[in-house]
């Protein structure tokens, strides 16, 4: 009976820590807002460099330079019958060529969010919103920076 108790309390211990250590390795893995706002930049000089077809190429591309762990490049168009549409997603590709203006993420609206926010002043800025964890699959809270380029927005989200 003691060793019985001694193998549940030691298959306990076990289970705690190895739950312990992907935690670890999930928050070790997760982007962080100055990532965020880096990859966004770096896909806009990009985009300015290489011209927006291939740039959609490029953020398209899952296993490209504009993904890394659970950070994701997307653009989305600002203007007349593109506002609202994904030209690009990093993760999803059953979004791109979608208007996903209407799309509803726990009571916000981020596309648009993320559109008022491109239309501000500053044109660039942060909308928090939940979302799914493509990674832990868990639904969890996300900001995502976006920032105008012409007539698209890029993005690039963290999980908190």
């Amino acid at each position: 009976m003691m060793k019985n108790a001694f193998q549940l309390l030691f298959a306990g211990l076990l289970a705690l820590t190895l739950g312990r250590a992907a935690m670890a390795q999930d928050a070790a893995h997760r982007g962080t807002a100055d990532e965020a706002v880096a990859m966004v930049k770096k896909a806009g000089a990009y985009m300015d460099k290489n011209g927006r077809d291939k740039a959609v190429a490029a953020f398209n591309d899952p296993k490209g330079e504009f993904t890394k762990g659970d950070l994701y490049v997307f653009m989305i168009g600002i203007n007349g019958d593109q506002q609202g549409v994904a030209l690009a997603h990093g993760q999803n590709a059953k979004m791109v060529g979608k208007n996903l203006i209407e799309l509803n993420a726990g009571g916000v609206f981020p596309i648009k969010e993320f559109l008022k926010v491109a239309a501000s002043p500053a044109g660039k800025g942060w909308v928090s919103y939940k979302w799914p964890n493509s990674v832990s699959k868990n639904m969890e809270d996300k900001s995502t920076y976006v920032e105008k380029f012409g007539d698209v927005l890029i993005g690039v989200g963290i999980y908190k």
